[in-house]
Parts: structure tokens; C-alpha cells; sequence
């Protein structure tokens, strides 16, 4: 939500648990087996994923579809056996291969098609599945549409196990990481409470079994379902998809599924997470121009207005107290409650500049912050409308709630082509160059409320169809500019999402430094691009929130603060914010104790170089511990040097991965940040610079 948002709070149970299963525990680091070799993808897991391809997309006898549904009542698996089906494929690129499945019923018209894409350098392979009505009738009802539904059998030996996460209950546990283990005739279901993908669950898993495993991520920005179905056997049925669907398609009607995901993997499940990484990185951060976004450092003034309701003046104030304290910021970032509103930053619906407190727009404090180096960052929530706004009033036939206000409904054509000209028209005339759109409300009720009986589903469908179109025409039409992804924080971080944005506020849980470091330990294994800020400010605080994104939330107008601290520890994060796009690995246990240490490791293979971010709580009676890294060059020397003391120290990568590196802290709570460097042969230079 908007920066001052953490007032937020969970409001429904987790997911929904069918019969108990054993529950193993976070994450340990003293009973992890990861290889010593740096993360890369092995041609055994190549290999295996082009066979799952080949089975289930390419030509020959065609094996069980990875999806079901049920058309009329009859089950797909029956009905795709008789209907014409049509396959193609094309290279997209170098990388990755399109593989479409088009089958046709001719009785009813209706027409389902499966876009597969196949990547060469992962083993990886995505699908959406589409269905429409080419006919000039109804199609008879489509229900349970699942895009992925899929059977896993293994040896008799060893178990499976469920690696996942919590999602967001705006609280320090937001994102933990637990390990369960799926017995025999027993199953777990996962789904939000409310319409939003992250809300209290997580839509990444991590499947292992002894050797091998794989991962699957449901991308959509609604609700979605999954559940791990474990027979009496060996087998495991995996099913995700929308998790309600029983509708029928008017003529010319065209719907899509949710996106699914897999990423096979051989050995360890945590260096999984690592090709996951890569993968994201390789395949699906933003990027503009083929560049990756570049790490951030916005400031906002947000947290010290009532109602967040500044003027032009405050947002000058602020940005030149930035630039007199020799603090290089790479955004100005406009919060919440610069539109026409009721006095309060929760009146949304109205997107107008307010000219009583920004007389001369937005376009002055823009043009004042691109004079001084810097971008600007501005909040937007269109989808909520409140009652009284120019929505509700003037077109209450595009919000569900109509004039009482709701959920601008971004399946409606004419609501989501006035949205797209006039936040195009906002973005242009006021010299925007990040959008960031927060998303305060949960939909389900307005989505189902929404829906007659025969088109349960088709209301979120259509919005969330609208919602990823909106957001790819405003890119089509601003080429260079990138989306924040904020719905209350971390609410709607799907991959469909993070395709399209970054998420700059990962939780509205903020300002406590044991709940940033598990945000930080629950996301890094799956996203590689995340923020976070603070207002008050030392060491510990901001070593524990560190990231790609790191926002500055202090009260710049006090000189009183310690500006000589921030501009030291500023410094510290340009030195080493580069490292947060390599491979994440836990050093210890996570923890949300306030008596225990907790540590990881940021590797970079490519360029021999890393951190190693160790915390020492306040009840931590221990001053010191081992922390044996992972990914190094066992043969190779290191140059590790703790930032604040700058005192390098040579060290061998078999001693720092096998002995550990100690790392001593006197003081608690306190945080040191070490990076390390390898070093030519002969012990000479480092072998590459950042």
C-alpha cells in the first residue's frame, strides 16, 4: 500500500490443509548437502525436461495433456481423444521454442489452445492455456479448468518432500520458508483468502524426492488453488489453476489460464532455487531495452505528513535537503495522496493533480528532480474507487459497487480504455518515469459477486486479462519506463506479475529488523529483485533491509540527523548492491528468534566475487560463529574484507567453505557486511572487478 502502510493487517486463515501431514521445519543450514561447485545447469536436467517436452507437446502418440477440464461434464482426458488436434512449433529465439496444441471440437466450436515455451538454456518449460467459442452459440459449460494437472511416480524409496512459504500476513513471519513432508493418502491445498495471488500463501513450490525433484510456480494475479495429492503408492498428482471456474463462452469469447511453470532439477533442491534465480534473472525481470532494471535508491517523504498529504513545497524541501547532504538518490518517489481527494490518501478514484497543493502539477517537481540527476516515482491505485470520487459518480457502470464505490472493473472495454488514456495522459504531461500502482482491496467478493451461474470465473478472468493489458500498453506506449508492483506490499507478486514490475515494498510489515532479515532469507531463493526502506537509521537497521532496492524514509528536513552515517552507509550499499543479483545461499537456520544469529551469502561465480550479511541479535549471548560459504572455487584464494574495518584478509576457498569463515561481533543487535574477492593465480589481484 502506500509507504506509511503498515497498518494493514491478515484478516483470514492460511491455506487450507486437507488431514495432517508432518511438518519438518524451516530451513537448516546445518543439514543442507549443497554442492561445492558453482550453481549451472546440468545436461542431465536438460536432458529430462527436453523428454517431458516431447511427451506432452510434440508429435507421436500424444501422453496425458499436463491439464484437465470438463466441457458439457465429460472429463478432457475422454474428449481430446476424438477432437482434430493441431500441433506447430517455432523458434521465438535462440533460447526458446514455442510449442502450440490446438484441439476442435467440431460439434460445439469450441476451439482449446495450449501455448507451450520450451527453454534450451533451462530446464524449463512454461504453458497457458486458451479457450474459445468460434461457433455462433454458447458453448456448453466449462468447468474445474485446471492448467496444470499432472502425475508424478517414483521409486518405492524415500518420501516426497513440499518446500514452501508462506505468503503476507503483514508480519515479521511474511514469506518463512517451511519443508513438509506428503505421506501416503494425504494432501495439502493452497489458496488466498481474498482474490490476491500472495495473500497469506505462496505460489511458488519446490517438489523434492530423493535425487531430483522439480519446481512449480502458478502465475496469476487472482485466485488461484494448488494442491499436492499424494495415492497410497508412489504417486503424486500435482493440480493448479483458477479455483473457480464453471461458466460457458459467448460467441467469439476467447479466456486464458492461469501461466504454469516447471524447472526440473537433479541432486540438491536448494541449488534449485539458485537455477530459479538465474532463470528469473535470464528469462523475466523487466527490462528495458534488453537491460536489466539497475539497483534503486528512491527517497520519499510519505511517513512524516498526516494522511500523506504534502505539497509542492515539501517534495523541494526534501530533495534538496538530499542533494545538500551529498546523498545521491536515484528517485524522488511521490506516495500516495497527491490526487484530488477527501483529505485523506485513501480517497482514490479522482486522478487529478490536486492544484490547491501542486499548483504548477507534478511536471514542476519533475522537471525540478530531473535538473538534479534524479527520476521520479509516483504512486497509483486504480482499481480501488471510493464512494463521493469521479468514478463512482460519473461512471458507476465500470466499478463493481458501483456509486457506493468498489473495484474499477478492468474487464469492462470502455473502463480500461478511458484507464489506459488517462494514466498515458498523467504519465506524459507530468514527466512520470516509474509507475507504481498499489492495490488495497481484496477482489473475491467483487469478482464472484459479480458472476451469474453459468460464468462463475469469468469476471476475475476478464480483469485480471485486463489488468496485465493494461500494464503492457503502458509500457508499449513508455518504452523506457519500468512498474512497481505494490498491492498492499507484497500481495500480488505472482510471476505474471514480476514479469511486468518490481516489487519495491516486498511487505507492508516495515521498520523491524527481524522481520526484514526473514523477508529477505523467505525471497531471495525466488526473486532476485526486491525492496524495502527505513526511516530511522544505524547500522544494524539498514544492514538488515539491504537489497536491490533500499528507499530512504528519514525526515530529511532534520539536520540533526547523522548525515555522516548515512552517507557512509549509502556508500556501502553502491559497493556491494551488485551482488544481490547472484546465487542466495543460507548460512544458518532461519529464525525469527531475537537470541540467535542469522547469516547468507550472495556469490557471484562469474566475476569471483560476494557477500557474506551476518546478524547478531539483541538477545544473542554468543559473540561469535562459523559460517562455512557455498559456490566458491575450493583451489582458488579469496581476499575477504569486513566493510567497516577494510583490514582484507587472504583466505583459501577449501578453508572458507570447509573450516568457515568466524566472524566475531561484539556489540548487539549489530550486522557486518564482508565481501570477498577471488584472487588471480600467484595470489596477485583480484581476478575481476565489479
Amino acid at each position: 500500500m502506500a509507504w506509511l502502510g503498515h497498518r494493514s493487517s491478515a484478516r483470514r486463515a492460511m491455506a487450507i490443509m486437507k488431514r495432517p501431514v508432518t511438518v519438518l521445519g524451516v530451513w537448516a543450514a546445518s543439514s543442507l548437502c549443497l554442492r561445492a561447485l558453482a550453481v549451472s545447469v546440468t545436461p542431465d536436467e536438460l536432458a529430462q525436461a527436453r523428454s517431458w517436452v516431447a511427451a506432452k507437446f510434440e508429435a507421436g502418440p500424444l501422453a496425458q495433456p499436463p491439464f484437465s477440464f470438463y466441457c458439457d461434464g465429460k472429463p478432457s482426458a475422454d474428449l481430446l481423444k476424438s477432437w482434430p488436434l493441431n500441433r506447430a512449433a517455432r523458434k521465438l529465439d535462440e533460447l526458446r521454442t514455442q510449442h502450440t496444441l490446438t484441439w476442435n471440437d467440431p460439434g460445439t466450436r469450441l476451439e482449446v489452445r495450449c501455448a507451450a515455451i520450451e527453454y534450451n538454456d533451462f530446464p524449463t518449460v512454461e504453458w497457458t492455456l486458451y479457450f474459445k467459442n468460434a461457433g455462433t452459440s454458447d458453448t456448453p459449460i466449462l468447468a474445474d479448468l485446471l492448467a496444470l494437472d499432472t502425475r508424478l511416480e517414483r521409486g518405492t524409496q524415500g518420501q516426497y518432500v513440499l518446500h514452501h512459504h508462506k505468503g503476507t500476513f503483514v508480519r515479521a513471519d511474511d514469506f518463512e520458508p517451511l519443508s513438509t513432508v506428503l505421506p501416503p493418502n494425504q494432501k495439502l491445498r493452497f489458496a488466498p483468502p481474498g482474490g490476491r495471488p500472495l495473500g497469506q500463501v505462496f505460489p511458488y513450490f519446490n517438489v523434492e524426492w530423493p535425487g531430483e525433484g522439480f519446481i512449480v510456480v502458478v502465475g496469476w494475479p487472482g485466485q488461484w488453488a494448488a494442491e499436492f495429492a499424494r495415492d497410497e503408492g508412489a504417486g503424486l498428482r500435482v493440480t493448479a489453476g483458477q479455483e473457480q471456474t464453471h461458466l460457458s463462452l459467448r460467441p467469439g469469447e476467447e479466456i486464458r489460464t492461469p501461466l504454469i511453470v516447471l524447472q526440473f532439477y537433479k541432486g540438491d533442491w536448494l541449488r534449485a532455487q539458485n537455477v530459479w534465480r538465474r532463470w528469473m534473472l535470464a528469462h523475466n525481470l523487466p527490462r528495458r531495452h534488453g537491460r536489466l532494471p539497475e539497483p534503486m535508491m528512491p527517497a520519499v517523504s510519505g511517513n512524516q505528513f498526516p494522511g500523506l498529504l504534502c505539497n509542492e513545497a515539501d517534495e523541494i524541501r526534501y530533495i534538496d535537503r538530499y542533494v545538500e547532504e551529498g546523498i545521491k538518490i536515484t528517485h524522488w518517489w511521490m506516495d500516495a495522496g497527491w490526487y484530488v481527494n477527501k483529505g485523506d490518501w485513501t480517497s482514490t478514484g479522482t486522478w487529478e493533480v490536486d492544484k490547491g497543493r501542486f499548483p504548477r502539477g507534478l511536471r514542476y517537481i519533475s522537471d525540478y528532480a530531473h535538473a538534479r540527476g534524479i527520476k521520479l516515482l509516483v504512486w497509483f491505485e486504480p482499481e480501488r474507487v471510493t464512494a463521493g470520487s469521479w468514478l463512482a459518480e460519473q461512471h458507476p457502470e465500470w466499478v463493481l459497487g458501483g456509486k457506493q464505490g468498489g473495484l474499477l472493473n478492468l474487464g469492462n472495454p470502455l473502463a480500461w480504455q478511458w484507464l489506459v488514456n488517462h494514466f498515458d495522459k498523467l504519465i506524459t504531461e507530468q514527466g512520470i518515469d516509474f509507475y507504481r500502482q498499489d492495490f488495497n482491496m481484496d477482489p473475491l467478493s467483487y469478482w464472484r459477486g459479480r458472476d451469474a451461474p453459468d460464468r462463475q470465473g469469468i469476471t476475475e478472468i476478464k480483469h485480471v486479462q485486463g489488468y496485465l493489458a493494461f500494464w503492457d500498453e503502458l509500457v508499449r506506449r513508455h518504452p523506457d519506463m519500468l512498474i512497481d508492483s505494490c498491492a498492499s506490499g507484497g500481495h500480488r507478486n505472482d510471476l505474471e506479475t514480476l514479469r511486468r514490475a518490481v516489487p519495491l515494498l516486498r511487505s507492508d510489515y516495515i521498520f523491524d529488523s527481524v522481520g526484514e532479515q526473514c523477508h529477505t532469507y523467505g525471497l531471495a531463493p525466488w526473486m532476485p529483485f526486491y525492496g524495502t526502506g527505513f526511516i530511522d537509521f544505524n547500522a544494524y537497521i539498514v544492514r538488515s533491509l539491504m537489497g536491490t532496492d533500499t528507499t530512504l524514509s528519514c525526515d530529511a528536513r532534520r539536520k540533526d540527523l547523522d548525515w555522516p552515517l548515512l552517507r557512509k552507509l549509502v556508500a556501502q550499499w553502491r559497493e556491494v548492491v551488485s551482488n544481490y543479483f547472484g546465487d542466495f545461499h543460507p548460512l544458518t537456520p532461519y529464525s525469527l528468534r531475537n537470541d540467535a544469529w542469522m547469516a547468507w551469502q550472495f556469490d557471484r561465480p562469474e566475476v569471483g566475487a560476494g557477500i557474506v550479511q551476518a546478524f547478531r541479535r539483541a538477545g544473542c549471548v554468543s559473540g561469535a560463529t562459523e559460517l562455512k560459504l557455498r559456490g566458491l572455487d575450493r583451489a582458488a584464494n579469496y581476499l575477504v574484507t569486513d566493510l567497516d574495518l577494510n583490514q582484507p584478509r587472504q583466505m583459501s576457498g577449501r578453508e572458507l567453505m570447509e573450516k568457515g569463515l568466524r566472524i566475531e561481533i561484539t556489540d548487539r543487535p549489530a550486522a557486518v557486511v564482508l565481501k570477498y574477492e577471488k584472487l588471480k593465480a600467484g595470489n596477485g589481484p583480484p581476478a575481476q572487478g565489479r
